[in-house]
């Protein structure tokens, strides 16, 4: 990515609708004297600019170079605070905001009783959308007030705000150590991956429910729910306890059509519970259950009542095409997901500043497996190299390890005997250095070294051998994930039989129905 995309104001101009920067304008000329002010005119420029580079700003005349750091600042915050005033982003929590700072202008100023009606009715709003800290904070504003303003209407007054504050105390504490367990075991899985064995599983287990906190599930609210089944998914999946995963992500996205107006306040929760739940699907090979929570996520996020913004409307698409690339893989039938690749494209180019290199790897390699099960090997090389040349790529390690495993199969199948010698090495050296090999993965490295010495009349009968060794892994538990990147068994089968992989699938997901 280049330098000049990076640039935060650069990337927040482009981010703008032509709605929001037509209201930006319209707000610097409500200030007064702006409409020729500098920060308009860097504005302009930035909004017609393919790039941000700084010595043309200069050239320009629209500011010194001594200036333009303090300038870029000052129109970033004014971009930010024209934003704020539009009603597209007036969310539930910006308005509670609103409010809680209405009613400390109004506390400054001596006017008590305006102040604390005006928290009164931030507060319920507050706590009906389970937005607890900031409950707990208007009630620790109001306490603050009922020091200096004694309202005698109520006799039990402070009793009450005590009583509010221990029990929003109590949510936030419970609520803060299930979130911060929750993103624990994230950064846990980042570092360490997958439980591989016993040991790690072990481990695993302890660190969890050594750090899950004791609680009285009535005094759980919608976010403690939240929290808690974001915790259990994470240490599901690393468990590889996939239907563990499945239950965890079901209760997630439950818990918000339940209470639909918190999909509202929270449409990111919402989408990324969806995108567990279709993913869990995947893992344990339900194509009709998946095929249905796909169907009904996109009649959800197109209806008139689904929060569209540019993170929603970015998280939808990844999620959405992710999963129904997924299908594809689960019925077998490649050719049919074949169209899907444009909208990816498109969408990548469209949403590139809220999509992740990883994200955008992740498609890369999906949609060459997508080529290799159509046996278009050319193009399934065409997009692995894009993962592979990825210099950036460290913390998925493991996609990596696989796209260069796919590679060297996909070289073989397309007899470019040339380069597969060299695609040998390389990818043996990598795998070396990830020090954490699955058996798979190590029995393909051996299989593919030693392909080119067998006499062309034994293939067949070292391909089953292969299939032979691979296929007690199947159900491991700690060594099935390498099928879920990439279906080996399938693919040693259709060489043996010397049938389509596609119709390999297909058989199997047809028999999985009956």
């Amino acid at each position: 990515m280049t330098n000049e995309v990076k640039d935060p104001l650069f990337v927040l101009v482009k981010s703008l609708t032509k709605s929001e920067k037509r209201q930006f304008k319209v707000y610097v000329g409500r200030l007064g004297g702006n409409n020729d002010s500098k920060f308009l005119a860097l504005f302009n420029y930035l909004d017609k600019a393919e790039k941000f580079e700084e010595a043309i700003v200069v050239q320009k005349g629209i500011v010194t170079k001594q200036q333009l750091s303090n300038l870029k600042a000052h129109l970033y915050k004014q971009i930010l605070t024209s934003l704020r005033l539009n009603p597209v982003h007036k969310n539930v929590r910006i308005k509670i905001r609103e409010q809680i700072d209405f009613a400390a202008i109004l506390y400054h100023k001596g006017l008590y009783k305006q102040s604390l009606k005006i928290l009164d009715k931030a507060k319920l709003v507050a706590i009906s959308n389970e937005e607890n800290n900031m409950a707990y904070e208007i009630v620790e504003f109001e306490k603050l007030i009922e020091t200096q303003y004694i309202t005698r209407s109520i006799s039990n007054r402070a009793d009450e705000l005590a009583i509010q504050a221990k029990q929003l105390s109590m949510k936030n504490v419970i609520a803060s150590r299930l979130s911060n367990l929750s993103l624990q075991l994230y950064g846990l899985m980042l570092k360490t991956g997958y439980a591989k064995n016993e040991k790690e599983h072990e481990y695993l287990k302890n660190y969890f429910e050594g750090r899950l906190p004791q609680f009285d599930w009535s005094l759980l609210g919608f976010r403690e729910k939240l929290w808690l089944y974001k915790s259990h998914l994470w240490y599901s999946f690393m468990s590889q306890d996939f239907l563990g995963a499945y239950k965890y992500a079901s209760k997630w996205v439950d818990l918000f059509l339940d209470e639909p107006k918190m999909i509202e306040v929270n449409p990111v929760f919402f989408l990324k519970g969806n995108n567990y739940l279709m993913e869990t699907l995947f893992l344990i090979k339900d194509g009709s259950k998946l095929k249905f929570k796909i169907e009904r996520l996109e009649r959800m996020v197109m209806s008139d009542g689904f929060p569209r913004h540019e993170n929603t409307n970015a998280l939808s698409f990844l999620y959405l095409n992710t999963n129904k690339l997924n299908v594809h893989f689960l019925e077998g039938s490649f050719k049919e997901g074949i169209p899907l690749i444009s909208t990816i494209e498109k969408g990548l180019e469209e949403h590139q500043n809220h999509i992740d290199v990883h994200h955008e790897m992740v498609f890369y390699y999906k949609i060459a497996c997508l080529y290799f099960g159509m046996e278009e090997h050319d193009k399934c090389i065409e997009y692995l190299e894009r993962i592979i040349n990825n210099k950036s790529l460290k913390m998925r390690e493991d996609l990596m390890c696989f796209a260069r495993v796919l590679s060297l199969v996909a070289h073989y199948e397309a007899r470019l005997d040339l380069h597969l010698e060299s695609q040998l090495k390389n990818t043996y050296k990598f795998l070396i250095k990830m020090d954490d090999l699955y058996a798979v993965q190590k029995e393909m490295i051996k299989f593919l070294r030693n392909l080119q010495d067998v006499n062309p009349l034994e293939i067949k009968a070292e391909f089953k051998k292969l299939y032979d060794r691979l296929k007690r892994y199947e159900n491991h538990p700690y060594e099935k994930r390498a099928f879920l990147y990439l279906d080996i068994l399938s693919w040693l089968q259709s060489n043996i039989e010397e049938r389509p992989i596609g119709d390999i699938i297909r058989e199997k997901a047809a028999a999985e129905l009956r």
